[in-house]
């Protein structure tokens, strides 16, 4: 993590854009903070991806919040490719200052430079690969995929830098950490799993309690615990003498709510806008 900040130091000077994908579910946590402090100076985009996974109506009221806040920002699918063709001309707007500019001075068809940056499992490479059209960026379903920098030219207007993942060293925020957990930024192979699917539970009873009652045919129960053991005899996990593998029943929780298979919930709610501009 360490070495992609100093990535990005090192390469913001050549930047105009700075495009940034947070995950439609929890787009303030899966906010980097670091990122606003580096591109300071820069144009500015936020992207909410995987936005068919959240609540529509939520996307709604995080789109309002981020243009109360003077943040261009935009709807995506990367997967489906859902959005991703009005970012052209996002792009030619936030930096028209820019283009006039060169134009003035002479400078023709010299394209736009974006920077796209994100936390772990954003999505970020989906999305190079959906707008470009072509698959130029190494993709996966988890976190760490891209290693390094990737200069990728779209087209005559506009080059895209591709930069790893990058979380902040530490949460001062719980909250924030655990919701990175749920929707797959942090690596299971550091996580008790089956600590939080109880978590995912106790978070999804004030959200879409329905949503795991229905997928499980289960009653709803205080206890997270017990809950994961109805789960687990719901969808017949057991290990050897019939005792019930909670392992198996916290991933099969965990990636029916990543996958959306529970329904489009979005974990945050939008907290009230005290006014700013966060693009400067």
């Amino acid at each position: 993590m360490t070495k992609a900040k100093r990535m990005m130091q090192e390469n913001i000077k050549l930047i105009d854009l700075v495009i940034e994908l947070v995950d439609a579910r929890a787009p303030l946590s899966s906010r980097n903070p670091e990122i606003d402090e580096l591109s300071r100076g820069k144009y500015r985009i936020v992207l909410l991806n995987k936005s068919d996974l959240a609540d529509a109506a939520c996307n709604k009221q995080w789109m309002n919040y981020f243009k109360a806040k003077g943040i261009h920002a935009l709807e995506v699918n990367s997967q489906a490719k859902t959005g991703v063709n009005a970012i052209n001309q996002l792009v030619q707007k936030v930096c028209a200052e820019k283009i006039a500019r060169d134009k003035k001075r002479g400078i023709v068809n010299r394209p736009v430079r974006a920077m796209v940056v994100g936390i772990p499992n954003v999505g970020k490479s989906t999305f190079i690969n959906a707008y470009a059209g072509r698959a130029c960026a190494k993709t996966g379903n988890r976190p760490g995929v891209t290693k390094g920098k990737q200069w990728i030219r779209l087209n005559k207007n506009l080059e895209l830098l591709d930069t790893p993942g990058i979380l902040w060293p530490k949460f001062e925020d719980q909250q924030v950490g655990m919701y990175l957990a749920f929707i797959g930024s942090i690596n299971d192979e550091i996580m008790v799993v089956e600590e939080l699917a109880c978590d995912l539970l106790k978070c999804l009873k004030d959200i879409a309690p329905d949503a795991v009652t229905e997928r499980y045919q289960i009653e709803w129960n205080e206890n997270a615990a017990k809950m994961l053991e109805d789960i687990a005899r719901s969808r017949g996990c057991l290990l050897k003498g019939e005792a019930l593998d909670l392992k198996k029943a916290a991933d099969i929780l965990t990636d029916d709510f990543r996958s959306g298979r529970l329904g489009r919930i979005t974990l945050e709610k939008v907290p009230a806008v005290s006014g700013g501009n966060e693009d400067e």
